[in-house]
């Protein structure tokens, strides 16, 4: 048989053993649905922590149970599966799943009797969840054409975070794994710390790179054609008509919901370049992004909660490669557990730093040059180094 039947053999008998287990990936943001449908159910408050418990307790439970998924489409098939459209709409088929979500959250909120713990409790696990939407929001915001772009934005919306996807793609991208990149943690930088840098850090980004944008076409700032502005108004329609409907207390939810969700977006962030560096070339410039240069991981179950947004450094080496195509490679940072046990992890800094630093320094040969040092831990990682 030749070369060329023989690839079109394999392209053709090539089906992804996950196809239709992506469905998951839709009805995860139901979630805090089912939270809210538990609660008036039952009458039992405590059923407001089912998103939270769902989240950071189940998803790492089923981590470590069912463990990683290592195996990668035929080279020969990955041009078939991304042009699958199969794959594209069940992005678009999340987004009004997390809103209904979230408007659900906000009824609750509003008119059930609730003690103020359980409805922490509800408003916590549904901003994780819409949190958890920017994910969509970032595969959709690579795409080049206007459905998909508009698709990023209503998931953006949900967390008023609309900024995300200009300072991701013309922004991380090309600063990734640098001290000049707000949105790459360092090594010995807390989560904590991290976010006070990272989340003020990104907007700024931002609106600077719209503006640039508008700039070079000719157009003002403030404008119909901003793609910031654009997604901030669908954000203040939304409240608005929330207050509207529910009154004074849809404030308070929002000033809530909305920062804990773009705290997702945080955390996702440290765990995928901790401490990760590019060198500088002989020109000054940074190397090229690699695989090397991110955290990854197989974990199954949340890689399929997050559309294989945990296979980061296949990502970054191919921004317009769609997640069921993405591929895992051997040799290379692996993360101890999926996203959301990392981030429990990343909330206690001694447990994260004890678990995560080995592991920077193993990838670095103990070369702190060769690390993304945060300046403040730079005394205390050449110490340690010395012992």
């Amino acid at each position: 048989m030749d070369l060329a039947r023989s690839t079109k053999t394999e392209t053709t008998a090539y089906a992804d053993p996950k196809r239709y287990l992506w469905l998951f990936s839709v009805a995860v943001p139901a979630v805090p649905l089912i939270g809210v449908c538990l609660v008036v159910a039952t009458g039992n408050p405590l059923f407001a922590f089912f998103a939270l418990g769902f989240d950071f307790v189940f998803i790492p439970l089923m981590d470590a149970l069912i463990g990683e998924d290592p195996n990668n489409p035929p080279t020969e098939a990955i041009e078939a599966l991304s042009a699958d459209t199969w794959y594209r709409v069940l992005l678009f088929a999340s987004i009004p799943v997390a809103w209904i979500s979230f408007l659900a959250t906000a009824w609750a909120i509003a008119t059930l009797d609730l003690p103020l713990w359980a409805m922490a409790g509800l408003v916590l696990g549904a901003a994780v969840m819409s949190g958890g939407m920017l994910t969509v929001g970032h595969e959709l915001g690579h795409k080049p054409n206007r459905l998909d772009r508009a698709g990023s934005k209503l998931a953006c919306a949900l967390t008023g975070y609309a900024h995300f996807c200009i300072e991701h793609n013309r922004g991380h991208h090309v600063q990734v794994a640098t001290p000049e990149d707000p949105a790459s943690a360092r090594l010995g930088e807390s989560i904590y710390r991290f976010a006070l840098r990272e989340i003020p850090g990104a907007a700024v980004r931002g609106w600077r790179l719209e503006r640039q944008r508008l700039n070079k076409k000719g157009l003002p700032f403030w404008s119909l054609q901003n793609d910031l502005l654009q997604g901030y108004a669908i954000a203040l329609a939304v409240a608005l008509a929330l207050v509207w409907q529910f009154g004074w207390i849809m404030v308070p939810f929002l000033l809530v919901h909305h920062p804990v969700g773009w705290l997702q977006l945080t955390f996702a962030n440290y765990v995928e370049h901790y401490g990760l560096l590019r060198g500088k070339l002989k020109n000054g410039r940074y190397e090229p992004c690699e695989p090397r240069h991110s955290w990854n991981t197989n974990h199954i179950v949340s890689n399929l909660l997050l559309f294989h947004l945990q296979r980061h450094f296949d990502h970054h080496a191919n921004p317009l490669r769609p997640y069921q195509a993405l591929r895992n490679f051997e040799g290379l940072p692996r993360l101890p557990s999926g996203y959301p046990g990392s981030f429990v992890l990343a909330a206690v800094p001694p447990m994260w730093f004890g678990v995560m630093d080995s592991k920077v320094l193993d990838w670095a040969d103990g070369d702190l040059s060769l690390i993304n040092v945060d300046p403040p831990a730079l005394a205390h990682y050449q110490s340690r180094s010395a012992v």
